[in-house]
């Protein structure tokens, strides 16, 4: 079985769609894009997706270059943890995170009492990915993720994003012409669409996880994440302390591993 029709299989079970047919053919370059789009609509068809959602969703879907640049790239996690710091403003974050930590008191005592998880990883999370939700990237989400699907590089866990986001468009919790980073991330702590299935919270209670727009359902998503990674309540979250895995979990590169951990005990006063 190949590793994209095994992420298929996932993506099916997860999302909770019937499971499609074999996997469209990959690609390296974007001349293959359109016809994989076609070949991959009936494996949608097939997997439950709404014809009309798929219709939709895929008409303003390109080949996206900046994608496949920032997916080359990502040379910032290469640095040292000073270097690291300096260039992501890491003591900004902190100034301003203290900030938000208080103005945000209420939510973010819920929330420690709800997931166990206090505020400063949070607000470290919230600040380092997105500037507290003050840019959320300026790439179309569905393009980003299908572009990486069709991409042989990870097609298979980028296969999974795309039916994971198909299923977040046809539920009412994506616009198809939304925007975020490079790599489809969502929202202000930003989100792969499989995660938003996997841990997305209603956290203000509308009935939709809009991670976009709200804050209470960006931030309990968040603390929902790292409770689903094991987080334990009262628990240390440095390097070599039960909570550091959860972290670790949220994102793999160990230069940002170190500064959410960092930034985060700035924050809690620690």
């Amino acid at each position: 079985m190949s590793k994209i029709m095994r992420a298929t299989i996932l993506a099916a079970a997860l999302t909770g769609l019937a499971l499609p047919a074999a996997a469209a053919q990959c690609g390296n370059d974007s001349s293959g894009f359109s016809r994989w789009v076609e070949d991959f609509k009936p494996q949608a068809r097939a997997a439950g997706l709404s014809p009309a959602v798929i219709d939709k969703a895929f008409s303003a879907v390109s080949y996206n270059r900046e994608t496949i640049r920032a997916d080359r790239g990502q040379r910032s996690f290469k640095l040292s943890f000073d270097q690291f710091m300096e260039k992501r403003g890491g003591a900004t974050i902190i100034a301003r995170g203290k900030k938000m930590k208080s103005g945000n008191a209420q939510l973010f005592a819920s929330l420690e009492r709800r997931y166990g998880v206090p505020a400063g990883p949070l607000v470290a999370i919230w600040g380092m990915e997105t500037g507290f939700g003050s840019f959320l990237g300026n790439q179309h989400t569905l393009s980003a993720v299908a572009t990486l699907a069709y991409d042989c590089r990870r097609s298979a866990y980028f296969t999974e994003q795309l039916f994971a986001a198909l299923q977040l468009v046809q539920r009412g919790d994506l616009s198809t012409t939304a925007k975020g980073a490079a790599h489809g991330e969502i929202g202000q702590t930003q989100f792969l669409p499989a995660n938003v299935i996997r841990y997305g919270v209603d956290g203000d209670g509308d009935g939709h996880i809009d991670l976009v727009r709200s804050r209470p359902d960006a931030l309990a998503s968040t603390a929902n994440f790292l409770a689903g990674h094991g987080w334990q309540r009262g628990a240390g979250y440095q390097p070599g302390e039960p909570n550091y895995v959860a972290i670790q979990g949220w994102n793999a590169a160990t230069v940002y591993q170190q500064a959410i951990a960092h930034i985060g005990a700035k924050i809690d006063g620690q």
